[in-house]
This record gives C-alpha cells, structure tokens and sequence, in this order.
C-alpha cells in the first residue's frame, strides 16, 4: 500500500504562498514588502488553480512563488528594515513616556535621508544579483532612463523630495554627456508624449522618452510611493552604469560640478569632464632598462631592434603602394541590395557606405537658437552629433558659445517663429513685445541659414542636412515621419505618392464619387429650375426664362460679332442646350401625363466607369469563390488559423484605406487652396 499523501503538503498548495502568510514570515510591513519584491524583480503568480492554491478557500488573493519568498529570507536588507523598525519603536516609547531627550537622541542618531541626505541601506548588491554583466544591465536601461527623466521633470512635492529629483536630473546629464561625448545617439523623433531618443552603446540600441519641458501638475491619483521605489533603485542602477560607461572611455567619474552655473540654468555646462589619466594607455611604450635607469639600450640590441623596423617600414611602403594602385583601378565591389524573398515580404533596411560618418552630420556649423526655442534638446542633438559650438539667448541660461544673435560667426539660427518685425519709432517709445525681432524691418542676417527645429530632427534621421528652404521660418513643415518605423511591403507608406499604393478599385470608386458630387450638384440646380417650369405649365402660363437667360440676352445685344470657328463653338452649345431642354420638357410632359418616356444616351465616360466597376465586381467574385475553394480542402484547424489571418490582414488593409482617404482629402484641400 502507498503512502497517503496529506491535503496541503504538495502540488499547487505548496509551490504558491498569498501575500499576508509572505509577510509574516519575513516579519516585515507590507510597504517593505512591497519593496523588496520591486527591487528583487519578484512579482505575483497566477496558478492553474486557485482552490488548490489556497487550500480550499474561496478568498480573493495574491500569490507568489514559495521559492521566491524562501529566497528573499535570506536578503541583507531584511536587517535594515528590522533595526529601522525597532528604532521607531524606540523613539514612540520615549516620547510615550515624556522623555523627549532620549527620543531627540534616537532620532539624531538615525540615519534620515530627508534631513541628512544619508541612505538607511544601499542597493549595490541587489544590482550586482540582478545584472551579472554590464550588458544585461544595458538591457534594462530603457524603463530606467524614462523613469529618471520624467521625475527629473517633476515639481518638489511632499512624496517627491527635491533631493531625489537633484539627483535624477544630475544623473541624466551626466548620461547624456557620455552620450556627447561617444557620439552614441543614433535617432530622435518628437511625439505628443514627448520626445524618443534612440541610442547604441556596446552595441545594445536603447530607446527612451524624455517628456517636454514643461510645468507638470501632480495629480492626487497616482501612487508616488510606487513610483519611488522604482526610482530609488533606478538610481543606483544608472549611477553604476555611468561610472563603467566613464572609465571605459577614459573620463572620471564623477564629473566636477559647478553649483554656480546650475543654478543659473546652464545644465549640461555645469559640467566638466577630465580625463582618468590612470586608465590610459600611453602612447609610446617606455624603453626598459638594465637596472640604471640612465644607462643607454645595448648596441648589438639596438642595431637589430632598427634593422627590424626598417624592414617593417619598407614592408608598410609596398603594401601602400599595392593599395594605391588597386584604389586607382576603381572599386570593383559594390554593396549588397536585401531584396525581398516573396512579393510581399518585409522590406529589409538597405547597407550604406561606412564613409558618411553622421555622426559629424554638423560639424562644420556654428547654430544660434531663439529664444523661443527648446534649448535643452537641441543642444543636445546638436552637440551629439558634431557641434562645438552652439550659442543662444541670454534669457535661456549659461554655458553659451555666444550671446550675440549678430555674431559673424553664425551659420545657422534655429527659430520657431516667423520674422514680426518691430514697429519701433524714432523716438523708441513703441511697445516692445515678445514677438518683435531686434534686427531691422526686412533685414536678415546676410549669409545665414534660418530653419526650423524639425530641421535638425530631421536630419539627424535622414543622415544628411535637408534642404533649408523647406524649414524655413512660416514655411509648411514636411511630415515628421517617426524613424523607428521600418516599412512593409502592401502597407501604407506615407513617403510614397498616392497614386503609387492605391488600388485600382479605390480609385475608381474615389472618381466615381467626385462624378456623384458634381451630378448632385447639377441635379439639384435642375430640380429647382423644373420645379418652375411645372409651376408654370399647371397654371397655364409661359415659362418664364431664368436671370442667367436674361443675363445673356443683354449681353448678347452689346456683342458685336462671332469669328467662324467660335460661331461653330457656340452652334455645338446651342443644339446641346437645346437638347438638353427638349429633354427636360418630355420629362415634365411625362410627369404631367402619367407615362413613362425613353431614357437618353448615356454619357461615355460613365458608361465606361460602369463597365470597369462591373469587372472589378467581377475579379473580387471569383478571387472570393476561389478562396473559398482553397479553403474548402483544409483541415479544421488550419482553416480557423487562414481565417484569423484573413481577418488580421482585412483590419490592416481598412486602416490603410483610412489613411489614404484622409491623405486623398488633405490633398485636394491643398490643392484648391493653391488654386
């Protein structure tokens, strides 16, 4: 006979505990709990039964691995959280009994990071558990820069110290110097949410959203305290990611920082970088020595150590030599096109040359931006991508290369505002508003490029300085594609032209209701003029001809004469109008009499649309039978699956038949604004 297995001793009843029994065995608060399991990456579980899970009970509750929580007995964090405990414990004791000495006492001698600034513990080892290598740290570097930067936006509250947000935002201008410095960012693209930022270290991609700049509201409904355990542990992460990132490159971490320059808005040029000289390799190694250290090398050692090197150097000159003469040959290698394997397969991003080198993309520019301008991010870009020198107004901060907006040495001025000129007066008692411009009405800069900040974003994504003309101050934008889009073959693309991607039934159905608009219109116009000419013949009365008709009598009386050709002309309109009017009477005799009268000729070009339409009815008909055919000969399964497929595909295709019809209208808005 086998052993009698107990209830509640394996299975799910095992390998799941509920939160309150987590609690009390690690004998902490539930906020610490909460904490811990944030910063250890545990997280509640579903099991496959709850009734088994909880032993029965029908209680709703959350549930964690009992290994996890086992795991977590074992935490050095556990004891800080225990002395910080039955240190409150202590003071509330003290103060219970009057001893208010003795309670000041404790609480001196507690470590209060919101008086102090000292931590109560540190989280160095739960990183070092959680990223074994730098690169898994990486891995995770997105959450945690989104995070950091958006509370480094935040205004000081009660639940978020100004402390913390100091430190975010020092920690992220720290990360974006070595961003400036590697040159590492590859992408950007402003969005309503705020701005994406993409960036390549070591070869792992990093995309993170950085929020605008501007004076953020703290709603009641949102839990900071969450929200901070996060970012507490978020800051050592970064802090031990800037500290590798720095010394890989040969820089000190950390940074001196003027508090001065802070304090005047300069951010980024509060900083300055100096280079870990002990982590540098000299360039030249030094000559060994037998022992004194003014003694000079061995001769014979030294006759063939320049033997060597002069065979080296002949060597380097004939292999230069050969590669010269291939250069002038030409490149007889090109580089390689990804072509998709199937008609509608994805379209793979295409290789360029190595030798565009973006990241110097503004190297050779001197920028000034307005003051109406986001400085922060277009410093950033700019200086990531090649810019030493960026200037700004004065009202905008410090660390500018220049102040003077007429500084010669300006070659592109960012501006997002057309020029209002000011309507100063020769005795300067006009108002000076934010919108006036200090340079002379209709006078510019000679030999300076205005544009836009979409410009810089824009060529930054596209690999090369766009065209100015088309940023230009008051100009209409081009449409700020997003980067990190990769476009697929049948799908909309908005950088190809309409008539390219739209399908031929779609175009024909969109000519065919601008032909129903325009009839409608026509209709309607005859309508209210058959309507009196009813009027007129129930009473008995002579139709009465319209005021266009009076119009054109007159002017036909003043008309001196017709060529020949415009008399044809003119023939061909008569007999029109007068068939067309011997056709609207029949039609009211019709009306009048009760009888039906035989329809006229149909307009070519109509009858042309109806027998298109009638063939791609045709088409899409016998696609459908042939679909269904093809499908009658799968299995259950697989045609549930083709069916899902079928359904996913029909969806995409209405989304894009959306986006053309609303690329279709603001086109033909466009245009009759041109015209």
């Amino acid at each position: 006979m086998g052993r009698v297995k107990k209830k509640g001793d394996s299975g799910n009843a095992k390998n799941y505990i509920t939160r309150t029994q987590a609690v009390k065995k690690l004998q902490i608060s539930l906020p610490d709990f909460r904490k811990l399991c944030i910063w250890k990456g545990i997280f509640p579980r579903e099991p496959r039964n709850r009734k088994k899970a909880n032993k029965s009970s029908t209680a709703s509750t959350t549930f964690y691995y009992a290994k996890d929580v086992q795991y977590l007995l074992h935490e050095p964090l556990l004891g800080k959280f225990r002395e910080q405990k039955t240190l409150e414990k202590k003071i509330s004791r003290a103060l219970g009994r009057g001893d208010v000495t003795d309670a000041s006492r404790l609480e001196r001698n507690a470590a209060r990071p919101d008086k102090t600034g000292k931590p109560r513990y540190t989280l160095d080892n739960v990183i070092r558990e959680r990223y074994p290598t730098f690169v898994d740290a990486l891995r995770d570097l997105d959450d945690c820069l989104s995070m950091l930067f958006l509370f480094a936006n935040l205004p000081s509250t009660s639940t978020v110290p100004a402390k913390m947000i100091a430190r975010c935002e020092r920690l992220c201008l720290e990360f974006q110097h070595y961003l400036i410095k590697s040159q590492s960012v590859r992408k950007s693209f402003l969005s309503i949410k705020g701005i994406y930022y993409q960036a390549n270290i070591q070869g792992e991609d990093i995309l993170w959203l950085v929020p605008y700049k501007f004076n953020q509201r703290v709603v009641g409904d949102v839990d900071f305290r969450i929200m901070g355990t996060f970012v507490e542990f978020y800051m050592t992460l970064l802090g031990f990611i800037n500290f590798r990132l720095y010394t890989s490159i040969g820089l000190k971490y950390p940074p001196k920082f003027d508090q001065a320059k802070d304090d005047e808005a300069g951010e980024l040029g509060a900083f300055k970088l100096e280079g870990n000289h002990t982590a540098t390799v000299p360039s030249e190694p030094a000559q060994l020595t037998n022992g004194d250290s003014e003694a000079g090398p061995d001769p014979k050692t030294q006759a063939q150590v320049d033997k060597l090197i002069q065979q080296m150097k002949e060597t380097d000159v004939d292999g230069q030599q050969n590669e010269t003469e291939a250069e002038k040959e030409g490149p007889t290698d090109a580089i390689d096109k990804f072509e998709p394997a199937a008609p509608g397969g994805d379209v793979l991003p295409q290789p360029i040359y190595a030798g565009n080198e973006p990241e110097s993309l503004f190297a050779n520019c001197t920028f000034f931006l307005s003051r109406e301008t986001p400085r922060q991010p277009l410093e950033f870009l700019l200086r990531s991508f090649g810019c030493k020198r960026v200037g700004w107004a004065a009202v905008l901060g410090e660390g500018a290369y220049t102040t003077n907006e007429l500084d010669p040495s300006i070659t592109h001025q960012v501006v997002d505002r057309p020029v209002v000129q000011a309507a100063m007066e020769e005795d300067g008692d006009a108002e000076d508003n934010q919108t006036s411009q200090k340079l002379a009405p209709n006078q510019r800069v000679p030999g300076r490029i205005y544009v836009q900040p979409q410009w810089v974003w824009d060529s930054i994504n596209d690999e090369e300085l766009k065209r100015p003309d088309q940023y230009a101050p008051g100009a209409q934008l081009p449409p700020h594609l997003s980067p990190f889009v990769q476009p697929i073959q049948g799908a909309y693309d908005p950088t190809i032209p309409l008539e390219e991607q739209e399908p031929e039934g779609e175009a024909l159905q969109d000519s065919e209701e601008e032909v129903d608009e325009e009839d409608k219109d026509v209709e309607d116009a005859d309508d209210s003029l058959a309507v009196r000419k009813l009027k007129a013949l129930s009473d008995g009365m002579d139709v009465a001809p319209s005021d266009e008709e009076d119009e054109d009598e007159v002017d036909g009386d003043d008309f001196g004469g017709f060529s020949e050709d415009e008399k044809d002309a003119n023939e061909d309109e008569d007999d029109e109008e007068q068939a067309a009017e011997l056709q609207e009477q029949r039609e009211l005799e019709a009306e009048l009499s009760g009888k039906s009268i035989k329809q006229a000729d149909a307009n070519p070009r109509s009858k042309a649309k109806l027998e298109a339409r009638k063939k791609l009815a045709k088409q899409a008909k016998e696609e459908e039978e042939e679909v269904e055919r093809a499908k009658g000969m799968l299995s259950k399964k697989k045609r549930k699956l083709f069916e899902q497929m079928q359904y996913t595909n029909n969806k995409k295709s209405t989304e894009d038949q959306k986006l053309r019809e609303k690329r279709r209208k603001l086109e033909k808005k466009t245009a009759k604004g041109k015209a």
